[in-house]
């Protein structure tokens, strides 16, 4: 659990010049820059993501979200007006329903149709917390083929330029889909760099939480503790139960790739009394300063928003200070911020 903090949402602020938020991504996944942050001695080494072999050692286990990313941003018109909608989908509810982000919303009342290519149709069935809507859907075919079609990726909301190639925006080990937002800090990998980590001793495994666009929701609470999170579903296999258990028994490090990963297997411990099972559920649970981590080692991770949930887990994982101290090093040095930006490693 969370200790005692008085730690406000103001203190995970830092100064970013608007030029270093990445809008595409390098042309070679593994030839972003990566700063490796010593957390015994503080010190902070400025190199590339290929070089994260010189970090890792044998018996090592890489644990990353092989979620991927659906692309769920969808473009309709309303049959009885023609007025054109864009919808988010967000999280499947049954086979045809699910719960959506309608632009603009407030036309888009229970009752209306909305027709989109490929012969795809949506009724809306209710308005539900947040401004969100529940959409019945009416095809013929596999939805997901429909989706491919006529859907793009849902990037962030700070990513204004078009991404040329979609394959872009999921991980080289993406492989089920749920997801409204990719787990970025995986999207470095690639196949030739996983099979060198894994020719010099170092495992991985997989676990899945299917990222909301929750992540991206800013925090409005003054006092950190106050603010409620999002809730995303997760599964742990009994294959990575296992390789964890075998990792910590034997001495190695179990190094989460991503927050994402972070919350699954912390929300897995948690719920066990310390100990990682194969289990799955949903989980809304909130890592800042003070939690009692119980089974991360190391980590890799993006460079996350100002006062974002996502730095003040960071900022738990190591020190508040020295990781606001290492942003403005990365300020400092041209790094470049978020989902398509470089990454970090804690160890």
């Amino acid at each position: 659990m969370n200790g005692k903090t008085y730690l406000t949402t103001e203190d995970f602020y830092y100064e970013l010049p608007e030029e270093l938020i990445a809008q595409s991504p390098v042309e070679n996944r593994d030839h972003s820059r990566l700063m490796a942050v010593n957390r015994k001695n503080g010190e902070i080494t400025d190199t590339y993501f290929h070089c994260i072999i010189d970090y890792l050692k044998p018996g090592d286990l890489l644990v990353m979200n092989n979620t991927k990313v659906l692309p769920a941003r969808i473009f309709g018109r309303k049959k009885e007006t023609g007025g054109r909608v864009e919808l988010l989908l967000l999280k499947r509810l049954d086979d045809n329903r699910w719960e959506t982000m309608v632009k603009p919303g407030k036309k888009a009342k229970p009752g209306a149709v909305i027709v989109f290519d490929r012969g795809l149709e949506g009724k809306i069935e209710q308005t539900i917390d947040g401004g969100l809507r529940v959409i019945r859907f009416d095809y013929e075919g596999v939805f997901e083929e429909i989706l491919d079609a006529i859907g793009t990726m849902p990037l962030p909301p700070y990513i204004h330029e078009t991404l040329k190639d979609q394959s872009r925006y999921q991980t080289v080990y993406a492989e089920v889909e749920g997801s409204a937002a990719a787990p970025t800090a995986g999207l470095h990998f690639t196949p030739e760099l996983l099979n060198k980590i894994e020719e010099m001793g170092v495992r991985t495994a997989k676990v899945t939480l299917d990222v909301g666009i929750g992540t991206f929701r800013p925090v409005k609470a003054d006092q950190i503790a106050d603010h409620q999170m999002h809730s995303e579903h997760y599964r742990l296999p009994s294959e990575t139960a296992s390789d964890i258990a075998k990792t910590k028994a034997e001495g190695g490090r179990v190094i989460a790739v991503g927050t994402t990963t972070v919350r699954t297997l912390e929300s897995v411990a948690q719920k066990h009394d310390g100990k990682i099972v194969p289990d799955s559920g949903n989980t809304n649970i909130f890592i800042y300063p003070g939690y009692d981590w119980q089974v991360v080692d190391a980590l890799i991770t993006n460079f996350h928003l100002p006062k974002s949930t996502l730095l003040m887990l960071v900022s738990s994982f190591y020190d508040r200070e020295k990781v606001l101290a290492a942003y403005q090093h990365a300020v400092a040095e041209q790094y470049r911020f978020f989902s398509f930006g470089d990454a970090m490693f804690l160890y």
